[in-house]
Protein backbone atom coordinates (compact mmCIF):
# COMPACT_ATOMS: atom_id res chain seq x y z
CA UNK A 1 0.00 0.00 0.00
CA UNK A 2 2.81 2.38 0.83
CA UNK A 3 4.41 1.73 -2.54
CA UNK A 4 1.12 2.46 -4.23
CA UNK A 5 0.77 5.75 -2.30
CA UNK A 6 4.36 6.69 -3.21
CA UNK A 7 3.63 5.81 -6.81
CA UNK A 8 0.53 7.98 -6.71
CA UNK A 9 2.50 10.79 -5.04
CA UNK A 10 5.15 10.53 -7.76
CA UNK A 11 2.46 10.60 -10.41
CA UNK A 12 0.91 13.62 -8.68
CA UNK A 13 4.24 15.44 -8.51
CA UNK A 14 4.91 14.53 -12.10
CA UNK A 15 1.47 15.82 -13.13
CA UNK A 16 2.08 19.07 -11.21
CA UNK A 17 5.47 19.49 -12.90
CA UNK A 18 3.91 18.84 -16.31
CA UNK A 19 1.11 21.31 -15.61
CA UNK A 20 3.59 23.90 -14.36
CA UNK A 21 5.71 23.44 -17.48
CA UNK A 22 2.62 23.83 -19.65
CA UNK A 23 1.58 27.01 -17.81
CA UNK A 24 5.12 28.37 -18.08
CA UNK A 25 5.20 27.57 -21.81
CA UNK A 26 1.88 29.32 -22.36
CA UNK A 27 3.09 32.30 -20.32
CA UNK A 28 6.34 32.59 -22.28
CA UNK A 29 4.60 32.19 -25.63
CA UNK A 30 1.97 34.75 -24.65
CA UNK A 31 4.63 37.20 -23.44
CA UNK A 32 6.63 36.73 -26.64
CA UNK A 33 3.50 37.15 -28.72
CA UNK A 34 2.50 40.30 -26.85
CA UNK A 35 6.02 41.66 -27.07
CA UNK A 36 6.18 40.98 -30.79
CA UNK A 37 2.74 42.52 -31.21
CA UNK A 38 3.85 45.63 -29.35
CA UNK A 39 6.93 46.00 -31.54
CA UNK A 40 4.83 45.49 -34.62
CA UNK A 41 2.25 47.99 -33.43
CA UNK A 42 4.94 50.54 -32.54
CA UNK A 43 6.60 50.06 -35.90
CA UNK A 44 3.29 50.23 -37.72
CA UNK A 45 2.16 53.28 -35.75
CA UNK A 46 5.46 55.02 -36.37
CA UNK A 47 5.29 54.22 -40.05
CA UNK A 48 1.65 55.21 -40.30
CA UNK A 49 2.41 58.55 -38.70
CA UNK A 50 5.15 59.07 -41.24
CA UNK A 51 3.23 57.25 -43.98
CA UNK A 52 6.41 55.47 -44.90
CA UNK A 53 4.61 52.49 -46.35
CA UNK A 54 5.42 48.87 -45.83
CA UNK A 55 8.85 48.19 -44.39
CA UNK A 56 9.54 45.42 -46.93
CA UNK A 57 9.94 46.02 -50.65
CA UNK A 58 7.61 48.99 -50.91
CA UNK A 59 8.05 52.56 -52.03
CA UNK A 60 8.86 54.95 -49.20
CA UNK A 61 6.27 57.75 -49.14
CA UNK A 62 7.09 60.80 -47.03
CA UNK A 63 4.30 63.37 -46.49
CA UNK A 64 5.60 66.86 -47.27
CA UNK A 65 3.48 68.23 -44.40
CA UNK A 66 5.59 66.23 -41.90
CA UNK A 67 8.90 67.76 -42.96
CA UNK A 68 10.29 70.56 -40.80
CA UNK A 69 13.67 72.09 -39.96
CA UNK A 70 14.13 69.23 -37.50
CA UNK A 71 15.38 66.19 -39.39
CA UNK A 72 13.06 63.20 -39.54
CA UNK A 73 14.45 59.70 -40.00
CA UNK A 74 12.41 57.14 -41.92
CA UNK A 75 13.41 53.50 -41.33
CA UNK A 76 13.03 51.14 -44.28
CA UNK A 77 14.19 47.66 -45.11
CA UNK A 78 15.23 46.45 -48.54
CA UNK A 79 15.83 42.75 -49.06
CA UNK A 80 16.68 42.27 -45.38
CA UNK A 81 18.95 45.31 -45.09
CA UNK A 82 17.90 47.94 -42.56
CA UNK A 83 18.25 51.45 -43.92
CA UNK A 84 17.19 54.97 -43.05
CA UNK A 85 16.21 57.97 -45.15
CA UNK A 86 16.31 61.45 -43.71
CA UNK A 87 14.19 64.41 -44.75
CA UNK A 88 14.55 68.01 -43.63
CA UNK A 89 13.47 71.48 -44.62
CA UNK A 90 16.60 73.54 -45.33
CA UNK A 91 16.84 77.18 -44.18
CA UNK A 92 15.86 78.35 -47.69
CA UNK A 93 12.57 76.39 -47.38
CA UNK A 94 13.51 73.60 -49.81
CA UNK A 95 12.97 70.01 -48.81
CA UNK A 96 16.06 67.82 -48.83
CA UNK A 97 16.40 64.05 -48.66
CA UNK A 98 19.36 61.75 -48.18
CA UNK A 99 20.25 58.34 -46.86
CA UNK A 100 21.25 58.52 -43.22
CA UNK A 101 24.73 57.29 -43.90
CA UNK A 102 27.99 59.13 -44.55
CA UNK A 103 29.50 58.92 -48.01
CA UNK A 104 32.95 58.37 -46.53
CA UNK A 105 32.25 56.62 -43.23
CA UNK A 106 29.33 54.42 -44.34
CA UNK A 107 31.31 51.19 -44.03
CA UNK A 108 32.52 51.92 -40.48
CA UNK A 109 29.30 50.89 -38.74
CA UNK A 110 29.04 54.35 -37.18
CA UNK A 111 28.70 56.39 -40.37
CA UNK A 112 25.26 57.79 -39.64
CA UNK A 113 23.98 61.20 -38.58
CA UNK A 114 22.26 62.78 -35.62
CA UNK A 115 21.00 66.34 -35.53
CA UNK A 116 22.73 68.94 -33.37
CA UNK A 117 21.08 72.34 -33.75
CA UNK A 118 20.91 73.11 -37.45
CA UNK A 119 23.63 70.64 -38.38
CA UNK A 120 23.94 66.91 -38.87
CA UNK A 121 26.88 65.25 -37.11
CA UNK A 122 28.53 62.06 -38.39
CA UNK A 123 28.73 59.60 -35.50
CA UNK A 124 31.99 58.17 -36.84
CA UNK A 125 34.23 61.12 -37.70
CA UNK A 126 32.34 64.00 -36.08
CA UNK A 127 32.05 66.00 -39.30
CA UNK A 128 29.33 68.62 -38.98
CA UNK A 129 27.15 69.12 -42.00
CA UNK A 130 24.70 72.06 -42.38
CA UNK A 131 21.10 71.29 -43.37
CA UNK A 132 21.51 73.71 -46.29
CA UNK A 133 23.98 71.28 -47.88
CA UNK A 134 21.89 68.10 -47.63
CA UNK A 135 21.22 66.75 -51.14
CA UNK A 136 23.34 69.49 -52.74
CA UNK A 137 26.51 67.55 -53.46
CA UNK A 138 27.76 64.01 -53.75
CA UNK A 139 31.10 62.91 -52.39
CA UNK A 140 32.95 63.79 -49.23
CA UNK A 141 31.93 63.26 -45.65
CA UNK A 142 28.25 64.14 -45.90
CA UNK A 143 24.88 62.36 -46.03
CA UNK A 144 24.40 60.23 -49.14
CA UNK A 145 22.04 62.41 -51.27
CA UNK A 146 18.84 61.23 -52.90
CA UNK A 147 18.67 63.43 -55.99
CA UNK A 148 15.53 64.36 -57.97
CA UNK A 149 16.04 61.58 -60.55
CA UNK A 150 15.74 59.01 -57.71
CA UNK A 151 12.46 60.24 -56.23
CA UNK A 152 9.07 61.59 -57.21
CA UNK A 153 8.07 64.88 -55.60
CA UNK A 154 4.54 66.28 -55.51
CA UNK A 155 2.97 69.00 -53.37
CA UNK A 156 1.81 66.30 -50.95
CA UNK A 157 4.60 63.75 -50.84
CA UNK A 158 8.06 62.53 -51.73
CA UNK A 159 8.20 58.95 -53.00
CA UNK A 160 11.39 56.92 -53.16
CA UNK A 161 10.92 53.73 -55.14
CA UNK A 162 11.55 50.32 -53.68
CA UNK A 163 13.81 49.57 -56.66
CA UNK A 164 16.07 52.53 -55.80
CA UNK A 165 16.09 51.49 -52.13
CA UNK A 166 17.12 47.96 -53.12
CA UNK A 167 19.86 49.30 -55.42
CA UNK A 168 21.23 51.39 -52.54
CA UNK A 169 21.23 48.77 -49.80
CA UNK A 170 24.96 47.99 -50.11
CA UNK A 171 25.82 51.32 -48.46
CA UNK A 172 24.03 50.06 -45.34
CA UNK A 173 25.79 46.68 -45.14
CA UNK A 174 27.64 47.62 -41.90
CA UNK A 175 25.28 50.37 -40.79
CA UNK A 176 24.91 50.97 -37.04
CA UNK A 177 26.98 47.92 -36.17
CA UNK A 178 29.57 48.00 -33.44
CA UNK A 179 33.01 46.45 -33.69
Amino acid sequence: MKQNRKGNERKGVSAVKTAAAAVLTVFVLTACSLNTGTKTQETTSSKTAKESGSIQAADLVIPVSDITDKVTFYPVEADGTKMEVLAVKAPDGTIRTAFNTCQVCYDSGRGYYKQDGDELVCQNCGNRFPMSQVEVEAGGCNPWPIFDQNKTVTDESITISSDFLKESRQIFANWKRSY
